[in-house]
């Protein structure tokens, strides 16, 4: 596994480091056939790829599964996702996922599948209900503007995967939530175990930008994460936030 990851680390340096951006698609490719071949060996599972910093590799709080997440950044500013989830096994048992970003049609309201997956890299996995899980994720998206979200995760009794589901108070329809700011400004998007909320910085229109140009204006909101849904909270006290 060591080899592998040797393997995987000159070709992730690859994605970031070549000027060409044919030649970072290129690397990508051999990268994700490289990962799944690495995947196959026996017990992939209990590897840990700490030489991976290009790449989110996270396990679920009950170690059910992990889920590997990328991006590969673009000329014009925008970024192409990839993505797996691997589960708790012995032998392979991995499910890709397919970045359609630009296919769906609004991504704020859309349940998708693995297959129409809207790409993100996820850097924690919290527990929800049963066979259910919130993500945190950060994307890349445009030269001028970011995005973080909250992604819910399901597993249906068939070990299908579908992403986004009505939980958010202060919307009922929405299927996932989408913070946009501006890509100079930084956002806060954290999970407080001990108070058992998300918690967000509380963003505004920038001076002059464009609509999807927000940023921070030093207070907080959250999301209290009940057994069934997620309830806005406003103006939250929060302590020791990190980026």
């Amino acid at each position: 596994m060591q080899v592998w990851q040797d393997s995987l680390l000159s070709l992730g340096q690859k994605i970031f480091d070549n000027r060409a951006e044919v030649e970072r698609i290129e690397s990508n490719f051999l990268f994700v056939k490289t990962l799944v071949s690495t995947l196959k060996e026996p017990n992939s599972y209990f590897f840990d790829f700490d030489k991976l910093k290009m790449i989110s590799a996270i396990r679920s709080p009950d170690d059910k599964f992990r889920v590997f997440s990328w991006n590969v950044p673009l000329h014009d500013g925008s970024y192409l996702y990839y993505g797996a989830i691997q589960h708790k096994s012995g032998t392979l048992k991995l499910i890709p996922l397919l970045d359609k970003t630009f296919e769906i049609k609004d991504v704020n309201r859309a349940v998708v599948r693995s297959d129409t997956w809207y790409g993100a890299q996820y850097y924690q996995i919290i527990p929800f209900k049963p066979n259910s899980y919130l993500l945190l994720g950060w994307k890349g998206h445009h030269m001028d503007y970011t995005y973080k979200l909250i992604e819910v995760l399901n597993f249906s009794p068939t070990g299908e995967v579908m992403f986004g589901a009505p939980v958010f108070s202060d919307d009922s329809s929405l299927m996932r939530k989408v913070f946009s700011y501006a890509r100079q400004a930084t956002m806060l998007l954290q999970y407080d175990p001990q108070n058992q909320r998300i918690e967000f910085d509380h963003l505004i229109p920038l001076q002059g930008g464009k609509p999807h140009q927000m940023v921070p204006d030093l207070t907080h909101d959250a999301y209290q994460i009940t057994p069934t849904q997620l309830i806005y909270k406003e103006y939250v006290v929060i302590l020791n936030p990190e980026n």
